[in-house]
């Protein structure tokens, strides 16, 4: 089971992002969810509708955790792609419906992991995820999609812990796709190693981020070229 302190702490921060990802969405008028994003190929209609889908397929890894039952996310690539494009399609007050009722589900169903988990290690796209993470890596979800819209809101303006868990996603999900070999420091004496660890690469958790998560190298300080990094 999760500390229930810790729920409590980690679902306290969720609600304060999904707050802020949400009022953001509301201010956007039905042309402006048709600008692109930073995810690119994505309007903001589309990422929009990736975390209202996301957040009801996460649901499924709190029933694997809690049930001992496997639960992939999605039944294919496909079918997710699907899926994210039949939300993006809707009009505006109906999309911002999905994504709000997702939000509200997840958070619901994520206080069943306080009780005692069937699984303690559930899949992520092959790769192991503590059950306990699974609240952090929506709250990294809601972070980096919120700073995807491109919008006035900052990621400067997410509570520190919530980006040290959208790193942490970050960093997981680049060591199972083969990142070159680093060593990633941040001025709040945070430090992930990954391969070999042979570049150093060092910024502030925000700056950190924006490069990991979309390739902007603006604040971060390299020691030789900065690498090429798969896509998150």
């Amino acid at each position: 089971m999760i500390n229930p302190a810790r729920l409590h702490s980690d679902l306290s921060r969720l609600g304060r992002e999904t707050d802020m990802f949400l009022a953001t969405v509301e201010s956007l008028a039905d042309d402006e969810m048709a600008v692109p994003s930073l995810c690119e190929g994505w309007t903001r209609a589309d990422v929009i509708a990736h975390v209202a889908s996301s957040g009801r397929a996460l649901v499924k890894l709190i029933d694997w955790a809690t049930s001992g039952e496997e639960r992939p996310l999605y039944a294919s690539r496909e079918a997710r792609a699907a899926e994210i494009a039949a939300l993006a399609a809707l009009p505006r007050e109906e999309l911002i419906r999905e994504v709000r009722d997702s939000a509200q589900n997840f958070a619901e169903q994520a206080r069943r992991l306080s009780g005692e988990l069937a699984a303690t290690e559930v899949q992520l796209n092959g790769k192991p995820l503590p059950a306990t993470s699974i609240v952090a890596l929506r709250i990294a979800e809601v972070v980096v999609h919120h700073h995807d819209l491109n919008t006035a809101w900052t990621i400067e303006e997410a509570d520190p812990d919530s980006l040290l868990n959208a790193l942490e996603a970050v960093v997981r999900s680049l060591r199972g796709k083969g990142a070159p070999g680093m060593t990633l420091v941040t001025e709040e004496r945070d430090e992930w190693v990954i391969g070999d660890g042979g570049l150093r690469v060092a910024s502030d958790r925000e700056g950190l981020l924006q490069w990991l998560a979309r390739g902007d190298a603006e604040h971060i300080d390299v020691e030789g070229p900065v690498p090429a990094l798969p896509a998150w």
